[in-house]
């Protein structure tokens, strides 16, 4: 299996606290054709520090519903193991997801880029602090 450019997203929610609103946004993404969801892992970490992982068919009924129709083909790419490690800089009472996905909508750029014999020099995420830090001062400029 030929994979696009893939990402590795980690949320995190201080308190445990959702709002329900990114199952849906993820879903559209996905039957959109932007992304594919490869792996999905949720994890919670409690006060003493212990991490819980769970997979998606661990989760409640109602949170099962939600994310289902999004993850038709995990790889299981994404171990338990890989996400205690990397669930470290989420604080205690608090839970996370972790995600691989594909950008689906960049094979096709990737596979034209191949083949004119062009070659990736970096890829990299601006995140948004940053942008939004450039934004306001050039509107203070």
């Amino acid at each position: 299996m030929s994979l696009g450019p893939i990402e590795l997203l980690i949320v995190k929610f201080p308190g445990s606290r959702f709002t329900g609103e990114i199952a849906p946004a993820l879903k559209d993404l996905v039957e959109s054709g932007t992304i594919r969801v490869i792996d999905i892992l949720f994890v919670h970490k409690d006060e003493d520090g212990q991490v819980t992982v769970l997979e998606i068919n661990d989760l409640d009924d109602d949170n099962f519903s939600r994310f289902d129709p999004v993850v038709e083909d995990l790889t299981g790419m994404l171990t338990p193991d890989d996400a205690r490690q990397l669930s470290s800089g989420l604080d205690n009472n608090s839970a996370g997801a972790i995600m691989l996905f594909e950008n689906t909508w960049a094979i096709r750029f990737r596979d034209a880029m191949e083949n004119a014999n062009g070659q990736l020099v970096l890829d990299e995420r601006i995140p948004r602090a940053v942008i939004d830090e450039l934004v306001a001062a050039s509107e203070a400029a």
